[in-house]
């Protein structure tokens, strides 16, 4: 590991200032994924910034009924809430699903927003790989890549995003908060994350030197009646092949509002938006459900050797759906 120094940031303002004075400096927050890729050589800080003791730790209501998530909020106090609980159950099951227990202590809000890809071929800095050094190429094409990308890549870049929690907070129009040196600034979830293109070393749109301050999910009743259901190749603890946050509102036998975001499909969690128009309004059945998931699928564009998740992501859409409308009627 190279040799790094290693501040302490005491106000929001002072970590932003010290990032921004030595472009190789990054944050820490809990470390569950920085320190691992300063380990094997793909992350090599000049300095590290402490930032958990900032005051960004806190879970609030908001005004107008939605939630305020602090950045430094770690993923067991934000799985615990009973607010996010409450209003936003597939949330909590999200990061539930999305670590051990050990990592869930350590882990942050912001930290998790901003995790890298787990594709062998990034990690492996023996190895080309386009998002580590722009140009090289992408063996994972022609390759390993059984898990990575159906939906958004590129002959660039096939990796997928890792993140669990960052799925329903897509689906629920979370709004990424962040300060930089000329003041504060703001994002949708659904826009944070930048296509791949020819481009795939620029994964975000945040700015330079720019410190995630919190979350903010606006109020969504819907979400109250929600799940996220999250496929692997083994029960304990591993990265998903496929996951879905979903939520149904249905009245009457028809579906008067839907929320669906993908997961390990693509380079960021992917807003089904398509399969909601076709469940806005139609009966809530399996046919519907079906129809809505060939729909956002029908963009799919699988590898050799990783169709199968154009099937599983069918399937679970349709099983998911099914179990939140049946509860609906009880």
């Amino acid at each position: 590991m190279r040799e790094f120094d290693y501040r302490r940031a005491t106000d929001v303002a002072g970590a932003v200032a010290l990032l921004g004075a030595d472009p190789d400096t990054r944050y820490l927050g809990g470390g569950t994924n920085l320190v691992d890729l300063m380990k094997t050589g793909v992350e090599r800080p000049t300095r590290l910034v402490d930032i958990r003791e900032l005051p960004l730790d806190r879970i609030e209501s908001t005004r107008d009924g939605g939630l305020r998530i602090g950045a430094t909020v770690t993923n067991a106090d934000l799985a615990a809430h009973p607010e996010v609980r409450r209003r936003y159950p597939a949330l909590a099951q999200a990061v539930l699903a999305g670590a051990s227990g050990q990592l869930r202590n350590m882990a942050t809000v912001g930290g998790n927003l901003l995790q890298r890809t787990r594709c062998g071929y990034f990690t492996d800095v023996t190895r080309p790989c386009n998002k580590r050094i722009p140009g090289s190429g992408c063996p994972a094409v022609e390759g390993e890549h059984h898990n990575h990308a159906i939906l958004g890549a590129s002959e660039h870049c096939v990796a997928v995003h890792p993140s669990d929690m960052a799925v329903p907070l897509t689906a629920f129009d979370a709004v990424v908060h962040y300060e930089t040196a000329d003041g504060p600034g703001e994002s949708p979830l659904a826009d944070f994350y930048l296509p791949v293109g020819e481009t795939p070393h620029l994964e975000t749109v945040l700015p330079s030197g720019a410190l995630i301050t919190g979350v903010v999910l606006p109020p969504a009743p819907v979400a109250a009646r929600s799940r996220y259901r999250k496929v692997r190749e083994r029960a304990s603890y591993a990265f998903a092949i496929g996951s879905l946050a979903a939520a149904l509102d249905v009245r009457d036998g028809v579906v008067h509002e839907a929320r669906l975001a993908l997961g390990a499909v693509a380079s960021r969690p992917w807003r089904a938006r398509a399969a909601e128009e076709v469940l806005t309004g139609a009966p809530a059945a399996p046919e519907t459900y079906a129809a809505a998931a060939e729909a956002e699928l029908a963009a799919a564009r699988p590898l050799p050797h990783n169709g199968y998740k154009v099937t599983l992501m069918r399937n679970l859409v349709v099983a998911v759906l099914t179990e939140l409308a049946e509860e609906a009627t009880r």
